[in-house]
């Protein structure tokens, strides 16, 4: 009894060892932060130098950057939470996102797919912008593949989602099966 009681506590605190990863994710967004910083900046000096189309493509590349940084939010906050610790200096700010402590690990999923998705559907929109400007994206094969790689991410997170409502809805059967087995015992005692 006293093993399995030491397993059991070593194996529940050992999900700190994950916090210093989350810390490492906090470190590599303000790496992404200094980034966009940098490439706004490269913008906004070449704004008038660019045609449209170049003005285009780095506004993508921001956009990019924006929701790779909303990823590891996402990531950090729900990981956090569902892996680790509650965090409950957030408790009562009122900046805290109203996602944040209700995204179980099956949300997580759903969510970190859609970032993917968007992501994907950024790059595929700015090798379309580069091949109106007429230059070639690496070569046709590439291209082909980006687009075969985003299909696979928008298939795979309708799957996702699609295995999820699955779930979720024979959780409800089974629980509603319960109280009707319930309510039908507690009839039969009456």
């Amino acid at each position: 009894m006293r093993i399995s009681h030491f397993v059991e506590e070593l194996i529940f605190r050992g999900r700190w060892l994950l916090a210093p990863m989350y810390v490492g994710l906090l470190l590599v967004l303000a790496v992404l932060a200094y980034k966009f910083i940098v490439e706004i900046v490269e913008l906004v000096v070449h704004v008038t130098q660019n045609d449209k189309d170049v003005f285009i493509l780095d506004l993508l590349g921001l956009l990019d950057l924006v929701l790779l940084g909303n990823l590891i939010v996402i990531v950090l906050f729900a990981g956090y939470e569902n892996f680790v610790s509650k965090i409950e200096v957030a408790q009562e700010d009122v900046d805290r996102p109203s996602w944040m402590g209700t995204v179980d690990f099956s949300g997580l999923k759903i969510k970190l797919i859609g970032s993917i998705v968007a992501i994907s559907v950024i790059e595929l929109l700015a090798d379309f912008v580069e091949l109106g400007l007429g230059s070639a994206v690496e070569d046709e094969a590439t291209l082909f593949w980006r687009i075969a790689i985003h299909v696979t991410f928008v298939v795979s997170g309708v799957l996702f989602a699609l295995m999820d409502w699955l779930n979720d809805s024979r959780a409800l059967r089974t629980k509603a099966l319960k109280s009707g087995s319930e309510v039908g015992s507690s009839n039969s005692a009456i």
